[in-house]
């Protein structure tokens, strides 16, 4: 498919999407298809013994196939025009035969697709009594018959086969948008939540240290700063990403990885918090979408510690262990034990329950609870690695 693209050759689905753009365009198009189909018995040659090839019999063919340009508005009025036309050239011209009624067959496949039940029931009624009646003004022969009622059975089922399967694609998009609406969600909590908290914590500290310490007010004020900027950026990132063609010049950077997390750490400690970072194993490069987890998980942990721990120290481990990498933050606050801790840092809190979703969306798993010796507070996640050629 991507070949295709860059060749500049639409794929199949940007083909489904300019269908479903231009309905009258596609019915249109399967019209003339039909009509070509019904052409050839006039155009190739023909024995004396046959009917005629005659340009009014043409006519009333090509009149046949008309109603078909209508056959989404109006299902059951282009079935209906087209048995009485067909009964008007059987009747009144005798012209040369057709191998399959295509009109008829397209027009019970669009019942099938998009009509209710009661509709279809309705068609399925008037074709039991339409096939058998031009087979009788036809051939009057039981294989007729039984042809012309496989052939219509089967534009029916086929017809159902497609409204099932159109169904399921409407339902497996709608569950694709709830995941990208929970994505989304989860993404800005943790963008907002962060820079909130750290500027809540800074704001809070800022006018202790105007009267006691003003070289430390500057710097709370520009981690404020430096916060409010780092939220502004990441949000218009991802915004960009949802908007259309128009807003084509928004910044579509890659999501923050593992690069980034000395520079989260950073900023956590600019608050005052004594955060230590530390890897273990050996260091590997991790896909874009794992490390974009492993920083999301790394900033929600800490931004739990900013709000509720009432810690003092912080230590932030991430494991390389063969084909895993696990995240570890640890600290010295008041740990799951005391009631609004575990309200806000355990099963309670959206925080720490979009960590277990992201971690289980990468086939990993994610706890929380106390620290080493029952102290403080750790959060614990282990990844799975792709494995990459």
């Amino acid at each position: 498919m991507k070949i295709l693209r860059a060749h500049g050759i639409p794929g199949l689905r940007d083909t489904r999407n300019w269908a479903a753009a231009n309905p009258w365009a596609v019915d249109i198009g399967l019209a003339l298809l039909v009509q070509a189909a019904m052409t050839m018995p006039f155009v190739v040659p023909r024995g004396p013994e046959l009917e005629p090839a005659t340009w009014p019999a043409y006519g009333l063919t090509t009149l046949t196939v008309v109603p078909l340009v209508w056959r989404r508005r109006a299902p059951m009025a282009v079935l209906l025009a087209i048995l009485a036309t067909g009964a008007l050239y059987k009747l009144a011209l005798e012209g040369p035969g057709q191998p399959l009624p295509y009109t008829g067959l397209v027009s019970v496949y669009t019942i099938a697709v998009l009509s209710p039940p009661w509709k279809r029931l309705v068609t399925a009624l008037v074709m039991l009594v339409a096939v058998p009646a031009s087979v009788w003004l036809n051939t009057q022969s039981a294989r007729e018959l039984t042809f012309s009622l496989f052939v219509f059975g089967a534009a029916y089922v086929f017809g159902r086969l497609t409204d099932a399967r159109q169904r399921a694609n409407r339902v497996e998009a709608e569950r694709a948008a709830a995941r990208e609406r929970a994505r989304i969600a989860r993404e800005m909590h943790d963008i907002l939540s962060h820079a909130v908290s750290l500027m809540i914590v800074q704001a809070e500290a800022g006018p202790l240290a105007v009267r006691r310490a003003p070289e430390r007010a500057e710097a709370a004020f520009e981690a404020i700063s430096e916060a409010g900027r780092d939220a502004m950026t990441q949000l218009r990132q991802m915004l960009g990403v949802l908007r259309d063609e128009e807003g084509a010049g928004a910044p579509r950077d890659p999501q923050p990885g593992v690069d980034r997390l000395p520079e989260l750490v950073a900023r956590v400690r600019g608050g005052g918090l004594d955060v230590r970072y530390a890897t273990e194993g050996t260091l590997r490069p991790l896909p874009a979408a794992t490390g974009a987890t492993v920083f999301r998980i790394v900033q929600e942990a800490l931004t739990n510690v900013v709000k509720h721990a009432e810690a003092t120290r912080v230590s932030v481990c991430l494991g390389y262990l063969g084909d895993t990498v696990e995240i570890r933050v640890t600290d010295d606050g008041r740990g799951p034990r005391h009631a609004g801790a575990t309200r806000a840092r355990g099963q309670g809190g959206h925080g720490l329950v979009g960590v277990r979703e992201r971690a289980a969306a990468h086939g990993g798993t994610a706890s929380a609870g106390p620290g080493p010796d029952g102290r403080g507070f750790e959060l614990r996640a282990v990844l799975p690695l792709e494995v990459r050629g």
